[in-house]
């Protein structure tokens, strides 16, 4: 079957020490497995991508973006469109950045630097104005709070146990104590089993997975009150309070953007 590859610029060496990328991928693209000797920075403005970087899955989701530290050989897959954000970072200004892939919580400046270069149009800072802001970006790389990855799964067979049965039915409300009961544990020892393994609780990866699975059901305009039942949710007040936490914006006026 042939793959839909979307393109990815073939740089020797950057122009600067911080280097912009932004396009828009239609659904069901994929990038081919690349490695530069630069770090990068990958966001989503909407949607979701799909990350595997040395073999390992990632997730980019809104409000989260994806670092990879260079000479990793990563490669992306975009289920629904994504509006995306890049940033290709010199080697010399990654020693104060994780080693390790992970997933990097996306402050609103950040946001709005990668956002407004987009608008504007640009790839290399030449500018002092944007010299000044693509330094900015970095220093509040360094501060921002990190996660090993978005929606990790774990080590143990009794918590990947579970995390497969929530990942085939996203709206499954089955309780913490019920699903202990299923692997023969006490519901306080699965507890500090997801906290050690996946360091978040239970409840808030089932959150997660809730708010990426939302997001296809939105790019393909299905109605909010339907998604709100789809995902376990009894109303869909308290879904939107749920997706607001997430994306920082209610589903309909995510919709909007898409």
């Amino acid at each position: 079957m042939n793959k839909n590859y979307i393109y990815i610029p073939e740089l020797n060496q950057l122009p600067s020490r911080v280097y912009f990328r932004y396009d828009e991928y239609g659904a069901d693209t994929h990038g081919a497995a690349h490695r530069h000797q630069w770090g990068q920075l990958n966001y989503t403005a909407r949607g979701v991508m799909q990350l595997q970087i040395d073999g390992r899955p990632y997730m980019s989701p809104p409000n989260y973006a994806v670092w990879i530290p260079p000479h990793q050989l990563h490669s992306c897959y975009n289920r629904e469109s994504v509006l995306y954000r890049s940033v290709y970072i010199a080697l010399s200004e990654c020693c104060l950045l994780p080693e390790h892939p992970c997933a990097v919580a996306m402050s609103p400046i950040l946001k709005a630097i990668l956002n407004d270069f987009a608008d504007r149009d640009v790839t290399t800072p030449i500018s002092q104005p944007d010299l000044n802001l693509a330094q900015v970006l970095l220093d509040q790389l360094q501060l921002a709070p990190i996660e090993a990855d978005y929606l990790p799964y774990g080590q143990s067979d009794m918590v990947n146990f579970v995390l497969n049965k929530l990942s085939s039915d996203p709206g499954d409300s089955t309780v913490l104590c019920d699903w202990a009961k299923q692997v023969f544990v006490s519901e306080r020892t699965l507890a500090r089993y997801f906290i050690q393994e996946l360091g978040m609780s239970f409840g808030e990866w089932r959150q997660r997975l809730r708010f990426l699975t939302a997001i296809d059901a939105l790019e393909q305009g299905r109605a909010i009150k339907e998604i709100a039942l789809d995902m376990g949710y009894s109303n869909s007040s308290a879904f939107i309070t749920m997706f607001i936490r997430h994306a920082g914006c209610t589903p309909e006026q995510y919709r909007r953007l898409v």
